[in-house]
């Protein structure tokens, strides 16, 4: 008799009172990320990183906050070198407002599952800046990050910024909705 390993640890999981649902590769890789240890924001030197974030229209680049907002910053560095937001899309597209990623079902509603405590400062929302979007209370920033197109003053101290863009304004005006990250990598300054 056969048995298929999914089978076999289902069967163990119902065994023994498991109820964690299977989760997607994905989820795991978010999963394995938080249980490593957090980064530590002067030793591990986040604030010498430089995201790579390459799109259908061109490459942009965006320098971290990590001295403001080390927890959102270091998740996110997290996240990018998982892979996770690699095909993702730019699910929300207003024009003269922001730009919106990193929801894997791209409805807006999704994340990578793992809420954050604000860390909101006084850095200002102006063109380019990149802040973690969030829902109703102020500790409900996942994995979704917008970007601004334009000043926006009203944000100010609402949203944890993590982030300026620094290089490639022009492609981050030429993004419409659903167009698809190609891909989103660190590199060293």
């Amino acid at each position: 008799m056969r048995i298929h390993l999914t089978t076999f640890l289902l069967g163990i999981a119902l065994i023994t009172g498991c109820t964690k649902t299977i989760q997607s590769p994905r989820e795991a890789l978010i999963e394995d990320d938080f249980a490593a240890k957090t980064f530590k924001t002067d030793k591990e030197g986040l604030s010498h990183l430089i995201a790579l974030l390459k799109t259908v229209h061109g490459n942009i680049e965006i320098k971290f906050y990590s001295k403001e907002s080390p927890n959102s910053v270091s998740k996110i560095v997290g996240l990018i070198k998982k892979g996770f937001y690699d095909g993702l899309k730019f699910h929300r597209v207003i024009p003269n407002f922001i730009i919106q990623t990193g929801d894997p079902t791209g409805t807006g509603r999704g994340g990578s599952g793992k809420l954050l405590k604000a860390e909101f400062n006084s850095i200002p929302h102006i063109k380019g800046t990149v802040a973690l979007a969030r829902g109703e209370g102020p500790d409900s920033s996942d994995s979704q990050f917008y970007i601004a197109l334009t000043t926006l003053p009203h944000l100010d101290g609402k949203y944890t910024i993590i982030g300026q863009v620094v290089k490639g304004m022009e492609v981050v005006d030429k993004i419409t909705k659903n167009d698809i990250i190609v891909s989103f990598s660190i590199k060293k300054k």
